[in-house]
């Protein structure tokens, strides 16, 4: 295609308007230092300077990053060694009918280092008086190679002509390698066009087909794309993904049944569609080796879990070697020093290898290892080490969760608790706005401004007037404006909502989906709404290594990411209402309510402790148990995993204890104990109560104090309290940052000097939180939910 394509310009008659780009190319091109250029390994410059300067929209889009060298020879190296000790190949690389294939080739990296080892596996057995057979008959027929981004396409077959020639072989004329122009997650083919260049890139089209469909491919390797927002969505894909197609295993099922995550999005990443992809070659052809560096996020992640136990049905043995460097999980090295990823990239990345040499059936023995550390040391470790000097554990993938990582003797005990979702019996996400600026605010009198102005403005005005943006559709506005109209508007639609952790503000609640809220859930939040009410809210995972905090408690409607800033909260109330009709001459409603604790909790319970436990205290003991740092500590691992699991004592006088605790939390987090007053905090200075915008205007926190300008503070404030976290948040902090630029009230001075007194009350009660949790863990029941 390259060369039809340059005969064209070379040859052709060009248009006018193309004559002077040409030759404005050719004389700078004819000044160009290229020996210079060429030296070393200049692909490096056109994926970390040109393309991050030219197009990072499509470097990022695309998931484009160069894998550094280190990477590329630990896993060709290693691939070799697997060849040779896994599949009784000799010869490795070089050996007969060994094919390879790179599906997301980039600047053909992996590919070159590949050739690399096939010839010197060759010339050390054979000299190197066959070479240019070997590579005419071995290299070029049996080693293929895909791209789906032109620039780097052209590239690539640059590197490779002048690795081959390097090698001591040079191209011919009519010789190519099988470096193809395609999307590997397509299998449409391109139809035959005239125009310059298209006419082989519809060969180039066939010819990629061919290898996707019917060649047998024993090596699949390389570094595919990373991109959560996958560009590569088409039918085929949703079947590769969703089907067992072929034969293996969908990625969307688990033990038989449907995966049943309300939102699986992270399995439309391209790194796993092109992991998906070489699983269906090798299940396909019968055996083969699949060897990549991706994201690392599958390896434990709940949503991955289909993923992991087809994997395990397909292959043989799975070899995991975790690289870590997750500055989105904030990973620390175990000495608590820096760890950092050998990519210039956030999300952590491993490197895997997937064995099925066709000799033996699943499930797979799994095998686990990790590096942690500064980049220059891992870099060090993978140049001197291979397949063979790795010190790979073998791990056990068990049900629900089938985790490619290491896990504590705890495992077992922690799988045993029933989680929040079994001892409760109704929960759902937390209210998503869509457009908190317009639907959030701080006092009752905001929102009611709000309401009237919005629902009788013209639709591109409200847009302009609350600055809604361009994704807020014309019809999304006119939906919002339609539901506060045929609501009255009324003032009794306005509710307090738990907005961040401690920080309750208002907002008009009409329950209606798509209206003046996206998703209102009101299936949930009309409970909190019907009468008095309790309710936990905490996340069913959490995206970073480090302590769990991730639990607050509310008794009012809750905003989705009110705790955990990152990911979406869950809203578990402590009561369901029921509205029946009065039997009385006047008619109308009365709720009546009933506990959202399951009966066989209750029942359990109640049997092990021999008298009936309330609801109540059921939600007091999950809330205490939720904020004892010991309990925190020894499940961390899982709790970031999914929902919480809790451990119930098998005698009433620690449950009782706990649930004591666990009701002074409650109170002391909603602000109402009666051991908040007087706070411990106090409020310092003259002048008006304004939060400042900036440190240079005098917002700050000094050590003791907390000043909100530079007259007026609050004092005394520890570090402790300062840093005192609430799930995803620094609330102490966090508070006074969303109040820059205005006035405090008089509710929320002292509104903020509880607050800080919450925190210290909390840090006392935690070690006697840790005392009876101890005693928890001796002697636990066994407590079934659902």
């Amino acid at each position: 295609m390259l060369r039809d394509l340059f005969r064209f310009i070379s040859l052709g008659d060009l248009p006018p308007e193309m004559e002077w780009i040409v030759d404005d190319l050719a004389a700078v091109l004819s000044a160009a230092d290229l020996s210079g250029m060429l030296s070393g390994d200049p692909v490096i410059h056109f994926y970390e300077t040109f393309l991050a300067c030219y197009d990072p929209e499509e470097r990022e889009r695309r998931g484009v990053y160069y894998t550094p060298e280190p990477v590329v020879s630990y896993i060709v190296r290693s691939a070799n060694l697997i060849l040779k000790e896994k599949f009784g190949l000799s010869g490795g690389l070089s050996a007969p009918k060994v094919t390879l294939l790179d599906p997301a080739a980039g600047t053909m990296t992996f590919v070159a280092r590949a050739v690399r080892e096939a010839v010197r596996e060759f010339t050390e057995a054979y000299g190197r008086g066959a070479l240019s057979a070997f590579v005419r008959e071995h290299i070029l027929r049996r080693f293929y190679a895909f791209e789906l981004m032109a620039a780097p396409y052209a590239v690539g077959h640059l590197k490779m002509a002048l690795v081959l020639k390097d090698l001591g072989y040079e191209l011919s004329e009519e010789e190519r390698f099988p470096f193809y122009l395609t999307n590997t997650l397509d299998m449409s083919e391109l139809e035959e066009s005239r125009l310059p260049g298209l006419s082989s890139l519809a060969e180039e089209s066939h010819l990629a087909a061919r290898v996707k469909r019917e060649e047998p491919i024993l090596v699949i390797l390389g570094n595919p794309p990373y991109s959560g927002h996958s560009a590569n969505t088409n039918d085929w894909t949703e079947r590769l993904l969703k089907t067992d197609l072929d034969g293996a295993p969908s990625y969307y099922k688990v033990d038989g049944k449907p995966l049943g995550e309300k939102n699986p999005k992270w399995l439309q990443d391209d790194y796993v569609k092109f992991l998906r992809f070489a699983q269906w070659k090798v299940h396909r052809a019968g055996r083969g080796l699949v060897a990549m560096i991706t994201n690392h996020a599958y390896l434990d992640n709940p949503t991955f879990r289909g993923m992991r136990q087809s994997l395990m049905e397909t292959f043989e043995e799975i070899y995991v070697f975790d690289l870590h460097g997750n500055s989105l999980r904030r990973e620390r090295a175990p000495d608590g020093g820096p760890d950092e990823n050998v990519f210039d990239i956030r999300q952590g990345v491993a490197v895997a290898f997937f064995v099925k040499t066709g000799r033996a059936s699943g499930p797979a023995r799994v095998f686990h290892a990790e590096l942690w550390g500064r980049r220059e040391d891992k870099y060090r470790f993978l140049e001197e080490n291979d397949f063979r000097t790795t010190p790979w554990r073998e791990v056990s993938p068990r049900r629900p969760f089938y985790l490619f990582v290491p896990r504590e003797e705890a495992e077992e005990a922690y799988l045993s608790f029933p989680a929040v979702t079994d001892i409760f019996e109704k929960f759902s996400v937390g209210i998503v706005t869509a457009r908190d600026r317009l639907t959030i605010h701080f006092t009752p009198e905001e929102v009611w401004a709000t309401v009237l102005n919005f629902a009788r403005l013209d639709p591109e005005l409200a847009r302009e007037a609350y600055q809604l943006g361009k994704r807020v559709s014309e019809e999304r506005i006119i939906q919002a404006q339609k539901d506060l109209q045929e609501s009255g508007p009324s003032r009794d639609y306005i509710v307090p909502i738990l907005y961040r952790p401690f920080d309750v503000r208002y907002t008009y609640y009409t329950g209606q989906v798509n209206g003046f809220h996206e998703r209102p859930r009101p299936q949930v939040m009309r409970h909190m709404l019907a009468g008095e009410n309790l309710a936990l809210i905490l996340p069913k995972r959490v995206e970073y290594v480090g302590s769990w905090q991730h639990v607050f408690i509310t008794s009012h409607v809750s905003e989705h990411v009110a705790v955990s800033l990152k990911t979406i909260d869950y809203h578990f109330p402590l009561y369901l209402y029921e509205t029946v009709k009065n039997k009385d001459l006047f008619g109308g409603e009365d709720a009546r309510r009933r506990p959202n604790v399951r009966r066989e909790i209750l029942g359990a319970l109640s049997a092990a402790y021999g008298r009936e436990v309330a609801p109540e205290e059921v939600f007091r003991y999950v809330y205490a148990v939720l904020w004892a740092p010991a309990y925190r500590e020894r499940f961390r691992e899982f709790l970031r995993l999914d929902f919480p699991r809790i451990p119930f004592p098998k005698g009433p006088g620690v449950f009782e204890a706990l649930a004591g605790l666990g009701g002074r939390l409650v109170e002391i987090h909603l602000l109402r104990s009666a051991e908040l007053d007087p706070p411990r905090v106090r409020f310092y200075g003259e002048g008006e109560a304004r939060v400042a915008k900036t440190a240079r205007e005098g917002f700050r926190y000094d050590g003791e104090r907390v000043w909100i300008n530079r007259d007026m503070y609050f004092a005394p404030v520890s570090r402790r309290l300062w840093e005192f976290p609430v799930g995803g948040y620094r609330p102490a902090e966090k508070w006074l940052k969303d109040r820059r630029g205005r006035g405090l009230t008089l509710d929320e001075i002292r509104t903020y000097c509880r607050m800080l007194t919450a925190f210290a009350l909390t840090l006392e009660i935690q070690p006697d939180l840790d005392h009876l949790f101890s005693k928890v863990e001796e002697n636990s029941l066994a407590v079934e939910g659902r």
